[in-house]
């Protein structure tokens, strides 16, 4: 080790990330990520204009998203592979934040679309230094397999009028359905085809070219058609519109607009941006990280995607996050360190130096084809299948979300989603299992049973075990079951709680297990602990519950818990019993037997 890594501290390495991964550079890596890096600037191209189109910007804007942005996730994040950029949930979040507030392609939606950039990038810089990565695990997987198949639907929705060739206005799921279904009759028959043709030359080609970018495929193969379909028929014949001419290739200084009314209005679509910005990146660098060992920081991934935001609000962008194709390809093209991103970044205004003449003449019709492929591979069947078969609950939280995010602004379907999942989690956690348990005959060393109709109970004694936390939401239906077995079981006047499995016992709990043991002892009999964590110990230490418990009614071990309640039970009833289902029931003669 040299002594400028020992050098290194860990506030520099949390300001600086570069320096954990930067001693792995050396001449073979740069190699391997100089070429991951071309890969990824070819595969940006189409999809860079294709997701600007769709977050109602010009196409420009998705190259630039993949330049500045790209860098500074690199140099601040900390995984090895993950590569940002324009993304297709989040360039349609940004439609939907932004139509209601001005026409798209105008100079005051780009504005609004910096200004979306800047305050989404400063909420998620602010989370990761707040460190508050972990609020991501609280959007389950079945909310974003919900919201990201909505937006495969939503983006087919926003696409079909450029696949017919009928102009629509911006306006929700609805409406745009409903707005194309009624201008039919509009639909330009060689416009569909040239969309078609691009739609299944990109399914076609990932079986036919698997190595080359069925994205890169498509948009060349459709534009050469709808070039040959122009050439022959005349541009007034087909309807065939084009994009037009791309400004530059380097991103031009931009500013956005920071006036209270505007960030007032942006805050509640800035946030939505935000969370699904970060749950797209995080779920991405998981992904790719579990095929690489790495280990990752979410907070330092939030700061890498809160400072590429930033960065795209001055140099032309709007909000990004990982890219799961690219970061995908990435991987798979041999990239060793995030100087892959870097030279993707770099490459690409190479690549557009060569290719932004030729951008000129790409047909709409193309791009809404690339935009259909891009839909289809957002719905997860596979996935949707298996919640739908796993979980009910889950299932509720999946269609609740997909439902949502086409109904509602999208803004606050994933809020939606998010909630729904959080109810369902605390209905599950106010319902811990709660199992009577038995010495198993069939085994030695007192291993626990659940009770069987085969299987007998001491009359004076309950042994049971709670599975969950007993909290303030769990209380309710712990104290419904404790009052259902004094009912059941007036005999049973000693319970011992196997409470290895209580995770954890709020001030609400404590006062229900000290009401519990006043109960018991008021019948006759008592409340006894078995293997008490040491958190609900400590709790129950510091608001003086034990004092009520009793210390003497905690036990550690298994056989200290049942030798320590027999010794309290009452033996004229032992000698009478028939169960004897413990070891210490033989050193109490049983019915028949001599004194």
């Amino acid at each position: 080790m040299t002594s400028s890594t020992v050098s290194i501290t860990p506030l520099s390495r949390r300001l600086f990330p570069l320096l954990r991964w930067w001693p792995r550079v050396d001449r073979s890596t740069l190699k391997a990520d100089a070429l991951a890096g071309l890969i990824g600037a070819v595969v940006v191209l189409p999809q860079g204009v294709a997701f600007a189109t769709l977050a109602g910007l010009p196409p420009e804007y998705g190259l630039y998203c993949a330049m500045v942005p790209t860098v500074v996730a690199a140099l601040f994040g900390s995984s090895l592979h993950t590569v940002a950029g324009p993304t297709n949930p989040v360039s349609l979040m940004v439609f939907a934040v932004l139509s209601p507030l001005a026409a798209p392609m105008t100079p005051h939606y780009i504005e609004l679309a910096l200004t979306l950039a800047l305050m989404s990038g400063i909420i998620m810089l602010a989370m990761g230094l707040l460190r508050f990565g972990s609020l991501v695990n609280f959007m389950s997987s079945s909310v974003v397999v919900g919201f990201t198949a909505a937006l495969g639907v939503f983006i087919f929705a926003s696409q079909l009028g450029n696949f017919l060739g009928i102009a629509s206005a911006p306006a929700g799921f609805a409406g745009l359905v409903l707005a194309t279904l009624r201008r039919l009759g509009d639909a330009q028959p060689w416009v569909i085809a040239v969309a078609t043709t691009t739609l299944a030359i990109g399914a076609l080609s990932r079986r036919v070219l698997p190595k080359v970018p069925p994205m890169l495929t498509a948009m060349v193969l459709g534009s050469l058609f709808a070039y040959v379909l122009n050439q022959t028929l005349g541009a007034g014949s087909t309807g065939l519109r084009t994009l037009g001419p791309l400004p530059g290739a380097l991103p031009p200084l931009s500013f956005p607009d920071a006036s209270a009314a505007t960030l007032q209005n942006l805050l509640p679509g800035a946030v939505a941006v935000a969370l699904v910005s970060l749950t797209q990146a995080l779920s991405i660098a998981h992904a790719i990280a579990l095929k690489s060992g790495q280990r990752l920081d979410n907070n330092q991934e939030f700061i890498a995607q809160g400072l590429a935001n930033v960065a795209a609000a001055f140099f032309s962008g709007f909000p990004t996050s990982a890219s799961a194709n690219r970061c995908g390809i990435n991987y798979d093209a041999g990239a060793k360190t995030p100087m892959s991103a870097i030279f993707s970044a770099l490459l690409l205004v190479l690549v557009l130096l060569a290719v932004a003449p030729l951008v000129a003449y790409l047909p709409i019709a193309v791009v809404a084809g690339l935009l259909f492929l891009v839909a289809w591979n957002l719905i997860d069947f596979r996935r949707i299948r298996k919640i739908l078969a796993t979980s009910r609950g889950e299932s509720a939280v999946l269609a609740v979300t997909f439902f949502a995010t086409l109904l509602l602004d999208l803004e606050f379907a994933i809020l939606v989603g998010v909630l729904v999942s959080l109810v369902l989690y605390l209905n599950r956690t106010s319902h811990p299992i709660l199992r009577s348990l038995v010495p198993d005959p069939r085994h030695t060393g007192r291993k626990m049973t659940e009770v069987e109709d085969s299987l007998l109970e001491c009359p004076q004694l309950k042994i049971l075990r709670i599975e969950g936390s007993i909290y303030f939401g769990a209380v309710g239906h712990v104290e419904r079951h404790l009052d259902t077995l004094r009912e059941h079981s007036p005999g049973q006047k000693h319970l011992l709680l196997m409470s290895k499995s209580i995770n954890f016992v709020d001030m609400a709990g404590a006062e229900l297990l000290v009401e519990e043991a006043r109960r018991r002892r008021a019948g006759g009999g008592q409340l006894y602990f078995y293997s008490l964590r040491k958190p609900a110990e400590e709790l129950l230490e510091r608001g003086g519950y034990m004092a009520e418990l009793g210390r003497e009614n905690v036990f550690r071990g298994k056989r200290e818990a049942i030798g320590g309640v027999f010794t309290r039970l009452d033996l004229s009833i032992c000698a009478t019993c028939r169960a004897r289902i413990f070891e210490e029931c033989a050193s109490v003669p049983g019915p028949g037997e001599a004194g």
